[in-house]
């Protein structure tokens, strides 16, 4: 029988593991982003200990902000595994999935008590078990919303108990397991409360894929598919094919860019019947059909607005 998780705790993994392998090569981000957010996570894990000596200790609190689509739940996975894996001389890591929506109540003052429980005790029980510790918490103005802002009409009193219960819980773990790292993410930055911003340490802003970055996510997504479908590799030779789709598909989120490819094994009956016979035109042909019904809040595709691209 599956031992019950706590209270909140969606997932919970000792890495690394070799299941976990894939997702950080699937996100697609300019520059070194991904680099500088790895070793930041493995400096924390690593030296924990004696950085918690600083007079401004880092508070081990990653924030990955951008639209829907542009991999930020998928980039912390893998961000665990490899962190995991740069780590793993000194000892395993525990990975713990947290679901923000599991702590608000209706009952006053259970949602600061829930809150308060998870970073006081239970993730604190989760790091005795192995020398490193990663924390994912998705959507996390769920649990921090900016107070600033927070609605009169629905529990307020609530709301800002719950929000001081996670900042006085991150400062807890900080304190009593510095080998921690908490990688948060949301689609709505102003929405997360000002605090816990300033306690942030590596803010990672993703953006909707550019040019360069749709290309190379139209490229990945065929080699998968010929990896499973060996016929199916000269397509991925087909670089005016490519082009146009990249082209046909500019605007669109990382995740709408892999189902277009996806969509081309059923550009024809024959292809549906054998993947293996998939061609470039069959590419292009469902790109211009996903973007052709599909609807953006403009009549054009949203102009990019953050400082980094990604996507998977």
């Amino acid at each position: 029988m599956t031992p019950r998780l706590p209270q909140g705790v969606l997932g919970l993994h000792a890495l690394p593991a070799d299941h976990h392998e894939g997702p950080w090569d699937s996100i697609f981000v300019p520059g070194d982003l991904k680099a500088r957010l790895l070793r930041h996570c493995v400096l924390v894990l690593r030296h924990g200990r004696r950085l918690a000596q600083l007079a401004g200790p880092p508070h081990g609190l990653v924030l990955l902000a951008g639209p829907p689509g542009t991999g930020k739940s998928t980039l912390a996975q893998g961000l665990a595994q490899r962190a995991a894996l740069a780590v793993s001389d000194v000892g395993a890591t525990t990975f713990v999935e947290i679901d923000p929506h599991a702590f608000p109540s209706d009952m006053l003052g259970e949602s600061q008590r829930s809150v308060a429980k998870l970073f006081h005790e239970t993730l604190p029980e989760l790091a005795a078990r192995r020398p490193h510790l990663i924390v994912l918490v998705d959507e996390v103005e769920a649990l921090a919303v900016r107070r600033s802002t927070a609605s009169f009409e629905t529990n307020p009193v609530d709301v800002h108990r719950a929000t001081d219960a996670v900042l006085a819980g991150v400062d807890a773990l900080r304190a009593s397991c510095p080998r921690t790292i908490v990688v948060t993410t949301t689609n709505f930055p102003a929405a997360v409360d000002d605090a816990l911003l300033s306690r942030t340490d590596f803010v990672a802003r993703l953006d909707l894929p550019d040019d360069r970055t749709v290309r190379r996510i139209i490229e990945h997504s065929l080699a998968e598919i010929a990896a499973v479908w060996p016929a199916a590799a000269a397509v991925q030779s087909d670089t005016p094919a490519i082009a146009e789709a990249a082209h046909v598909l500019r605007g669109f989120d990382g995740r709408q860019i892999r189902k277009a490819v996806l969509a081309a094994l059923i550009a024809r009956d024959e292809v549906a019947i054998d993947p293996g016979q998939l061609t470039g035109q069959d590419v292009v042909t469902a790109a211009r059909t996903i973007a052709a019904n599909t609807t953006h809040d403009g009549a054009t595709p949203p102009a990019a607005v953050m400082s980094n691209s990604a996507a998977g």
